[in-house]
C-alpha cells in the first residue's frame, strides 16, 4: 500500500511540474511565430484564395489509405484462430495487393514527385 500510495505522489508530483513548465517556458520569449495566430507557415495578412498544389492532398489521401490498410490489417495474426483463416488471409493479401498496384500506378506516372 505504501508502495502504490509513493507512485502516486509521484506520477502528481511529476504531471503538475511538467504542465507547469511547458505552460511558462513558451511565454518566456515571445516572437513573431508564437504571437501570430496561425502557425501552419502561412501568411495570415496575405490572400486566402491561394491555390493549393493538388500533389499536397494526393500525398495526404495515399497517407490515410495506408493508415487504413494499417488499421485492418492489425488484427490478421489473430485471424488464423478463426474457422476458416485461409478466407481472411486471402483478403487481407487481396486488399494489400490492390493498395501495392494503385501505388506503383502512381509512382510510375509520377503523382508522388513532389517538384515538377
Amino acid at each position: 500500500m505504501n508502495l502504490v500510495l509513493t507512485i502516486i505522489f509521484i506520477t502528481l508530483v511529476l504531471s503538475s511540474v511538467l504542465a507547469t513548465v511547458s505552460f511558462w517556458l513558451p511565454q518566456i520569449i515571445p516572437d513573431y511565430e508564437k504571437l501570430s495566430p496561425y502557425e501552419c507557415g502561412f501568411d495570415p495578412l496575405g490572400t486566402a484564395r491561394l491555390p493549393f498544389s493538388l500533389r499536397f492532398f494526393l500525398v495526404a489521401i495515399l497517407f490515410l489509405l495506408f493508415d487504413l490498410e494499417i488499421a485492418l490489417l492489425l488484427p490478421l495474426p489473430w485471424g488464423d484462430q478463426l474457422i476458416s483463416p485461409l478466407c481472411s488471409f486471402s483478403w487481407a493479401t487481396a486488399v494489400l495487393a490492390l493498395l501495392t498496384l494503385g501505388l506503383v500506378y502512381e509512382w510510375t506516372q509520377g503523382g508522388l514527385e513532389w517538384a515538377e
